[in-house]
């Protein structure tokens, strides 16, 4: 947290378009893996420099994903970008991590970006990584922050040529990395269900102070997640509506089926904001339910015992005149009569079906 912060005071005052990382390096050097294809061909290679990357893209006619991991090096990331003649701008918005999820358009390439959700297994908070794309002609240029296996599913089918990625261009690789971010945030949501879940059973059973923190934080997390994803409905909506230059039209299914699932990720978001408002609804009528049963037994007992203070407290007057002092059985008259009124009080309030 401090590195990122240290990096956004030094952007602070330059001039738009200058190249600066503003996120933390998580790795050591930029890896770059290219992958060739057509319906009949495919080539995946891991490119040493972004020279060799630009002579495989170059001399490739079909379809071509190249996959940078690691954004630290803004050299290497100006030199591709400046191959694919990208406005400085763009460049800027790919280093900056804190982007708004959004797709732009320029004249020949599109430009998108979106942040990949994963669940941190240490503390089990969310992990946020931003993805961008580049997308001009056959060419699909993707960018992480660090080396992970979240694309693994795609490239095992562009690898096995299974459904239509081999039989499409760069355009429908971009809406399937898309949709497989999206599908995600299922998990992500399910993840947040069970625990929501299961802290309810706890605050029904024993609402704590511990149990008030988890949903506190619970909370916190909803609400950064929700923020999030929330920009992803327009930035989907105005993908489904790109012209024939950028997407063609043989894919406007997919991405209208892409918008429909944004949908109900959002839903569900807002389900969950609710369950935690629920919840914490729950904790204080719980908290306040304990607290009335424990006023209604000391009720119960000063009820009870108002009688036989007020009976002890007569005789323990001791005025030399008070007749029942003198009694022999005086004492065990009393202590009976005592009894009989803790009795008859129990009665009382059962007939009440106050106890």
């Amino acid at each position: 947290m401090n590195k990122r912060k240290q990096k956004k005071k030094l952007k602070s005052g330059l001039a738009p378009g200058s190249l600066v990382f503003t996120g933390q390096q998580k790795m050591a050097q930029v890896e770059i893996t290219v992958l060739n294809y057509s319906e009949e061909t495919f080539e995946e290679i891991k490119a040493k420099s972004v020279g060799e990357t630009i002579s495989l893209t170059k001399t490739f006619k079909g379809t071509t994903w190249i996959n940078i991991d690691g954004l630290h090096d803004e050299k290497s990331i100006e030199e591709i970008c400046t191959f694919l003649d990208i406005h400085k701008l763009g460049m800027e918005d790919i280093l900056n991590v804190n982007q708004r999820p959004k797709i732009e358009e320029y004249p020949g390439y599109l430009q998108a970006f979106i942040k990949m959700l994963t669940i941190n297994q240490e503390d089990e908070t969310i992990d946020y990584e931003q993805i961008s794309f580049i997308l001009k002609g056959n060419i699909l240029v993707t960018f992480q922050e660090k080396a992970g296996n979240i694309f693994n599913n795609v490239r095992t089918r562009i690898k096995e040529a299974k459904g239509l990625v081999r039989k499409r261009g760069a355009d429908y690789l971009l809406y399937a990395l898309l949709d497989l971010i999206v599908d995600h945030y299922f998990i992500i949501i399910d993840n947040f269900s069970d625990k929501l879940d299961e802290l309810e059973t706890d605050l029904l059973n024993k609402p704590g102070k511990e149990n008030l923190n988890r949903l506190h934080l619970l909370r916190r997390e909803i609400l950064l997640l929700r923020r999030t994803i929330y920009p992803i409905r327009e930035m989907i909506g105005r993908f489904e509506k790109l012209d024939e230059s950028f997407i063609t039209g043989n894919i406007r299914d997919y991405t209208r089926d892409l918008f429909d699932h944004t949908i109900i990720v959002i839903e569900n978001i807002e389900v969950l904001r609710d369950r935690t408002s629920g919840l914490l609804d729950l904790y204080m009528n719980t908290v306040s339910i304990k607290m009335n049963e424990i006023m209604k037994v000391l009720t119960i007992m000063s009820t009870i015992f108002i009688p036989l203070t007020f009976i002890a407290g007569v005789y323990g007057m001791n005025f030399s005149n008070m007749p029942e002092l003198q009694y022999k059985y005086g004492y065990f008259f009393i202590l009976g009569f005592m009894m009989v009124v803790f009795i008859g009080m129990l009665i009382f309030l059962k007939r009440k079906k106050w106890i």
